[in-house]
């Protein structure tokens, strides 16, 4: 990636209207994105498990976050883009001079993605760990971009031995929602940078409070991408809405971009005199909402089960199990 890259990720606010999906990837490609991202999640691949129906508090401390299944499916399947959309969503991209990208969250769908056009593929940071699903994707994608912010280390490192040799990125991120700016810890990025040549960032802030102080720090600290939430719509019209910056705010960034590392960092000086609140540490561990979050969203998808498998009904990410 010779210029530093501006992923636009629509995740669900679209809503489930195709219309709005391409009128995004029309929006961000004007205002300078580099990359628009898809995320490809079926309701049928959502994992029941009974410890999230209720959740669980000892104590008074949440040991395990209230997700119940039906309500996930019912949210989901109104917010799906199916496969023949898919395809015309990395036509429009084409189109529009962007990289068509989307996040694989079950590996049952890996494949099917790869032949309809998408060379870059995504991988959630709940998934950084998920060494077969990271294999099966270095097969089929000639580029691979891992968040880690729900890993642990020695986990990371597994990961890059496996991508080794393959063109892939590290993108650190925060798996609190919104992620408030003095526990971004920007400074991961330099742990990242050991394991891997390219690193940038995925930025859970809110918008109406931090605007992107998070992604402008994290390119005055020397980051090739950059992965934000996007969305034409008001903030409360989708879920995540309020993490979720608009065409402006993607021209803004692309601008700051396109600065030397050094006026970045004048300009942060100048403009965000308590940006570096953001650095943080680049060895830290992980905060009880984010294990939380790691517990319920690891494992969330899953694949359904191929028939060599008998009594199983759905196979996840990390299980070494062929699915053909």
């Amino acid at each position: 990636m010779s210029q530093t890259a501006i992923i636009a990720e629509c995740c669900q606010n679209h809503n489930g209207d195709f219309d709005v999906l391409a009128e995004m990837v029309d929006r961000a490609a004007e205002a300078g994105a580099t990359h628009v991202k898809m995320q490809t999640i079926y309701a049928r691949n959502v994992a029941f498990r009974p410890e999230f129906e209720e959740g669980l508090e000892q104590g008074g401390v949440v040991e395990a976050i209230k997700r119940p299944y039906q309500a996930e499916v019912d949210r989901l399947s109104g917010l799906e883009i199916d496969f023949r959309q898919t395809e015309d969503f990395v036509k429009r991209c084409e189109a529009a001079g962007v990289v068509p990208m989307t996040t694989c969250f079950a590996r049952e769908n890996a494949k099917s993605l790869a032949e309809i056009g998408f060379k870059a593929i995504k991988v959630a940071s709940y998934d950084c760990a998920s060494f077969p699903m990271l294999r099966e994707l270095k097969s089929l994608f000639s580029t691979i971009i891992v968040s880690t912010g729900a890993t642990y280390d020695d986990e990371i490192r597994h990961a890059a031995n496996i991508l080794e040799g393959h063109d892939y990125a590290f993108l650190h991120c925060v798996t609190i929602y919104p992620t408030p700016l003095d526990e971004m810890h920007l400074a991961r990025m330099e742990f990242l940078r050991t394991l891997c040549s390219t690193v940038g960032f995925s930025d859970h802030s809110l918008v109406a409070r931090d605007g992107i102080v998070a992604a402008k720090a994290a390119l005055a600290m020397g980051a090739e991408l950059i992965e934000r939430h996007y969305t034409l719509k008001a903030p409360d019209q989708t879920k995540d809405g309020p993490v979720s910056i608009t065409p402006d705010h993607i021209r803004e960034l692309a601008s700051f971009a396109g600065l030397s590392v050094a006026d970045r960092v004048i300009a942060m000086d100048e403009q965000h005199s308590g940006w570096r609140a953001s650095i943080g540490d680049s060895n830290r561990s992980l905060s009880h909402a984010e294990l939380l979050n790691r517990e319920y969203y690891r494992g969330r998808f899953a694949s359904n089960r191929p028939e060599s498998v008998a009594g199983r009904r759905m196979i996840f990410n990390w299980e070494e199990v062929p699915l053909s």
